[in-house]
């Protein structure tokens, strides 16, 4: 069942949702991940001299730079973990989203409010970062990783057997917090895809005067581009600190052994210090450069995925 639909019977569309938000996942991060390193990077590179990273003047002279010195490479640094958590968080996440959403429609049996969207899509993301942290936290330390770091993780099995013996189990889920702050991001995001949706099949059905009203047959991979690109920029401008904190409190302690921040309050305190406001919203350009176009295929390739099954299942 596709976002901002109702189903037509009480038949769920659950592995089919999580296959089609899979297939989804791992496109963007196939497609984008250079940027989400670039991002990561400018995100805990900040001007104090605190970070291992070189200093990047803007999006376009960091991609130069991590291209010069560690070639394509370092370029998608960390890319197996991204691929996995991608996968993993996008399939889950649909498969989280279209059950609490066909919960709430029993409950009711109305059109879902933009409420229940918010609700649906809150859930999802609380589960789906339960699941998810050890993975986007190793992907955010390979991503980190440099030349120059003397203790460099092989891979992604290396750097969980690393962390889990150096820093213990517990160091696995470090920036959970930031990361359940975070849901909000999602629920943003895909309350504005419904509501945005339900508002152009409206609009394309008083357009074409049809009797169809409603119908998902509307909607073309350009409407689903769009779609994707809107809700995802509401979501970005108001959440984006969040994402600024898990990734400075996620990244490796020191040779001493010591974590470079104690908690994210310790975070909080020393960007506001240093750098102010404009300090939690380092990393945005590439932020927003990497993910408007990667929601755009995120949702063009579900919603035609999500075709694909409705028409091979009606013809059997």
């Amino acid at each position: 069942m596709p976002p901002g639909t109702s189903p037509p019977s009480t038949e769920a569309w659950t592995w089919e949702n999580a296959v089609a938000g899979a297939t989804a996942g791992f496109a963007t991060v196939a497609t984008f991940h250079p940027l989400d390193v670039v991002r990561t990077r400018f995100q805990v590179s900040g001007g104090r001299g605190l970070s291992d990273l070189p200093p990047y003047r803007n999006t376009g002279h960091a991609v130069y730079t991590i291209a010069r010195s560690e070639g394509l490479r370092g370029l998608y640094a960390g890319f197996y973990p991204a691929v996995l958590g991608s996968t993993v968080s996008w399939g889950l996440y649909f498969f989280f989203y279209n059950r609490a959403k066909q919960r709430y429609l029993q409950e009711k049996d109305v059109q879902l409010r933009p409420f229940d969207h918010l609700a649906s899509a809150a859930e999802a993301g609380a589960l789906v970062c339960l699941f998810t942290n050890p993975i986007w936290l190793v992907k955010t330390r390979m991503q980190l990783q440099t030349p120059g770091h003397t203790s460099s993780y092989s891979g992604f099995s290396d750097a969980l057997r690393t962390i889990r013996k150096e820093e213990g189990w517990r160091a696995l889920y470090r920036g959970i917090g930031p990361g359940l702050l975070l849901v909000t991001h999602g629920a943003i995001q895909f309350t504005a895809y419904e509501e945005l949706r339900k508002a152009m099949i409206s609009a394309k059905s008083k357009q074409t005067r049809g009797d169809d009203k409603g119908s998902e047959d509307l909607l073309n991979s350009v409407d689903y581009a769009a779609l994707g690109a809107g809700s995802k920029l509401s979501a970005i401008l108001l959440t984006y600190p969040y994402q600024f904190l898990s990734a400075n409190f996620q990244q490796r302690p020191g040779s001493d052994g010591i974590p470079k921040y104690s908690d994210s309050w310790h975070v909080v305190k020393e960007t506001a210090r240093y750098e102010g406001v404009r300090g939690f919203y380092r990393g945005i350009t590439s932020n927003l450069l990497k993910n408007l176009p990667a929601a755009s295929v995120t949702f063009v390739v579900y919603e035609n995925v999500i075709k694909l099954f409705r028409a091979t299942k009606e013809k059997t």
